[in-house]
C-alpha cells in the first residue's frame, strides 16, 4: 500500500481547516465531491481529481466550522461551528435544509447514521450524544456518557467533554470518545449504553469503524497512540504508535486494509492495519492536520483510491491511495 502526492491547494481558505468530508456519488452527481470547514466561517466544495472549487463558499458559520459529515445518500450534508449550531444543507446549491440548536459548548463531532436515518452529534461539555431524526429533524435521544467505574473524581468537567463520535458500518454500535480518554460505546437499536473501552487518558479527538468488520474501532488519541479494539467484546486487540504529537484525525480506507492519521507533528500517516505499522509519512503540511478522509467508492470514472487531508496552514492535500 502507498500514498502518492496528487494535488495541494495552499490557501484553500482564508484561515485553519478543521474539517474535511466526503460526499459519495449520487444519480444527479455521478462523482463524489470533497467538503471542507475552517475557522474563517466557510464551507468549501472541491472537485475530486484535481481539487478545483466545485461551487463558491458558502458562509455563515459563526466562530468557524469544527466538524463535517456527509449523509450516505450524497445529497444533504451537516457542518457543526463553534457557536453550537448544526447546519444541514443541500450539497449542490448550498441551501439550508435544517438548523439544529443547542447550547454553548454541546455539540462537537458529527456523524450520519450509515442508512442514513439519523445524525448523532458529540454533545460537547454535556458529556453526552445527542440524535436527531433525519426526516423532520426532531430529537431522537440525548445518551449521558458514564463515568468509568474507579475513575479520578473530575473537578473541572472537562473531563466528560466528549470531542468524537462513530457508527458501527451496520448500524448497531455507536462510540464517542471524551477528553479524559473515555470511549463509550452504546447499543444503537436499543439506544442503551454497553460498555467503556480502556486505554487512552488523553483526548479521544477522532474515531472510525472498520468498513469491514462492524466491532473493530479505531480511535486516535493525543497520547499519538492509535488503539485498536473489538468495541462489541470489550477488548482492546492492538495498537500503533508513530506520531511525534496529538494524534488529530484518523479514517480508514473503503477496503479495509489501511489507516490514515493527521496530527499536530504536521504529518499524515499511512498504516497497515494488518502489521499494525506506519508504512509511509507525508510531510506535505506545514501546521496541524486535523483532517484526514478517504474518498467513499463508487461514482463514474472512479479507478484509483483517494485520500484527502487538511490543515491549519489554510491548504488541502490530495493523495493517490494504492
Amino acid at each position: 500500500m502507498k500514498l502518492a502526492g496528487l494535488k495541494s491547494v495552499d490557501g484553500a481558505h482564508e484561515d485553519s481547516i478543521w474539517a474535511a468530508a466526503w460526499v459519495p456519488a449520487a444519480d444527479h452527481r455521478p462523482t463524489a465531491l470533497l467538503l471542507t470547514g475552517s475557522i474563517d466561517e466557510t464551507v468549501r466544495a472541491w472537485q475530486p481529481d484535481d481539487l478545483a472549487a466545485a461551487s463558491p463558499p458558502a458562509g455563515g458559520y459563526a466562530l468557524g466550522v469544527i466538524s463535517l459529515a456527509a449523509h450516505p445518500a450524497g445529497v444533504i450534508a451537516a457542518a457543526v461551528s463553534i457557536d453550537s449550531h448544526v447546519r444541514v444543507f443541500d450539497v449542490d446549491s448550498g441551501a439550508s435544509v435544517a438548523t439544529l440548536d443547542a447550547a454553548p459548548s454541546e455539540v462537537w463531532g458529527v456523524q450520519f447514521h450509515p442508512k442514513g436515518v439519523a445524525l448523532a452529534a458529540a454533545g460537547g461539555g454535556s458529556g453526552s450524544v445527542k440524535l436527531w431524526d433525519t426526516e423532520k429533524w426532531q430529537p431522537i435521544a440525548s445518551l449521558p456518557v458514564p463515568r468509568p467505574e474507579g475513575a479520578h473524581p473530575d473537578k473541572t468537567g472537562s473531563g466528560k467533554f466528549v470531542l468524537s463520535v462513530a457508527w458501527s458500518p451496520d448500524g448497531k454500535l455507536l462510540a464517542c470518545g471524551s477528553m479524559d480518554g473515555t470511549i463509550a460505546v452504546y447499543d444503537a437499536v436499543r439506544m442503551k449504553f454497553l460498555h467503556h473501552l480502556e486505554g487512552h487518558h488523553m483526548p479521544v479527538r477522532s474515531m472510525v469503524f472498520s468498513p469491514v468488520d462492524p466491532h473493530v474501532l479505531l480511535t486516535g488519541c493525543d497520547d499519538s497512540h492509535i488503539h485498536i479494539y473489538d468495541a462489541k467484546e470489550k477488548g482492546l486487540i492492538g495498537a500503533m504508535s508513530g506520531h511525534a504529537s496529538w494524534v488529530l484525525s484518523i479514517d480508514m480506507s473503503p477496503d479495509g486494509m489501511a489507516v490514515a492519521t493527521g496530527s499536530s507533528d504536521r504529518t499524515v500517516r499511512l498504516w497497515d492495519i494488518n502489521a499494525r505499522a506506519s508504512v509511509q509519512t507525508m510531510s506535505n503540511h506545514s501546521d496541524q492536520v486535523w483532517a484526514v478522509a478517504f474518498r467513499p467508492p463508487g461514482g463514474e470514472g472512479v479507478r484509483a483510491g483517494r485520500l484527502a487531508s487538511a490543515s491549519d496552514d489554510k491548504s488541502i492535500s490530495l493523495y493517490d491511495y494504492s
